[in-house]
């Protein structure tokens, strides 16, 4: 296992017990997977995947200040080498932190260094949306390029432009055949109707309802101010159905339940809604308690489980499968694209 904890004090070593061969095991040399502090246990799962140990590293910070210190506890030279860290938490610091682990790679004479990035982070700042507004997301994009990264992995990007951010390959994964994977093994595909929380979303269901053969639904809905949504008016029929809401990213959750309330409303039996990223902030745990969703499903791109000890409503699929396949995938230059498709075995 992982040991890991943050203090204000002396690195911490990040290790894992020796896992289990795996039917995709890597040859242990030319490779290596470190995690940050922001999801050892998601870096763990991948590593498991693949039939290696994570490489150890020691993360920390320094005086009263909080400056992130990192140190490779072993050799990277010529080897391909993968970072994991997710935007959770404390996004700045887990920033800075993969930030310098690329640039400790680099200078150690690393031969590729791949960020593997589930969740992006302020991928919600992709453009100009006011006078004198930042592009944070690009802003990102150029301090990882700076730092010395040569690859970058992430999952469900909130905007797609941010890929364009780059000039190293970014391969943008989907969580979408995992979530229709959980739909045909959960539901009957008979009685349910996919729905988007918002027309932005439209494309993400519609793909998924098309695939299931399924009907789909949305809902138009209008802002005051960012994470507020004043109105929602659903279109579509969800009478007499189970409806899932379907959503790259669940924040305060305030869309989710809205549209959970008029789904209830509007005649639906069952309401649930499924996820990539889980964030959950603020008031959302006990808000979800009390919401009309029998569920809300998310994937591990976050940590999930002291959200799942505090709200029992939270079920989570694992995606450590299919970022693992990514990496031995991409170590032995193999095409990613049926990943876009379909789960890994």
């Amino acid at each position: 296992m992982i040991s890991h904890q943050r203090t204000n004090g002396p690195s911490l070593l990040l290790q894992s017990t020796p896992s289990r061969p795996s039917s995709t095991m890597l040859s242990g040399s030319g490779i290596k997977i470190f995690s940050g502090s922001s999801h050892p246990e998601l870096a763990e799962i991948i590593a498991r995947r693949i039939g290696l140990n994570l490489s150890n590293g020691e993360i920390g910070q320094r005086g009263v200040g909080g400056e992130s210190t990192v140190r490779l506890a072993e050799s990277v030279r010529d080897n391909d080498v993968y970072i994991v860290n997710t935007a959770c938490g404390q996004v700045n610091t887990g920033l800075m932190e993969l930030c310098i682990m690329i640039h400790a790679c680099k200078i150690a004479s690393a031969k590729r260094i791949t960020a593997v990035i589930p969740l992006f982070p302020y991928a919600r700042q992709d453009k100009k949306d006011k006078s004198r507004a930042p592009i944070t997301a690009k802003l990102v994009a150029n301090m990882l390029q700076t730092s010395g990264c040569d690859h970058v992995i992430t999952m469900d990007l909130h905007a797609s432009q941010i890929q364009g951010f780059f000039d190293v390959p970014v391969d943008k994964l989907f969580a979408e055949p995992s979530v229709i994977l959980y739909i045909r093994t959960h539901f009957n595909l008979d009685d349910i109707v996919i729905v988007s929380p918002d027309a932005g979303g439209a494309k993400r269901a519609t793909s998924v309802a098309d695939r299931l053969g399924v009907d789909f639904a949305l809902f138009h809905k209008e802002r005051k101010k960012a994470n507020e949504v004043s109105r929602m008016v659903l279109v579509g029929n969800a009478r007499g159905k189970t409806a899932i809401l379907v959503d790259d990213m669940a924040d305060t959750c305030g869309t989710l339940i809205m549209a959970a309330a008029q789904l209830a409303d509007a005649g639906a039996e069952k309401v649930f809604a499924i996820v990539t990223h889980g964030i959950l902030s603020g008031n959302a745990l006990p808000a979800l308690m009390e919401s009309k969703l029998e569920k809300l499903i998310v994937t591990n791109t976050l940590p999930q489980k002291e959200n799942q000890a505090a709200c029992p409503k939270i079920e989570v699929i694992d995606i450590g499968v299919v970022l693992g396949e990514v990496i031995r995938r991409s170590h032995y230059g193999e095409s990613v694209s049926q990943l876009f498709h379909q789960v890994p075995y």
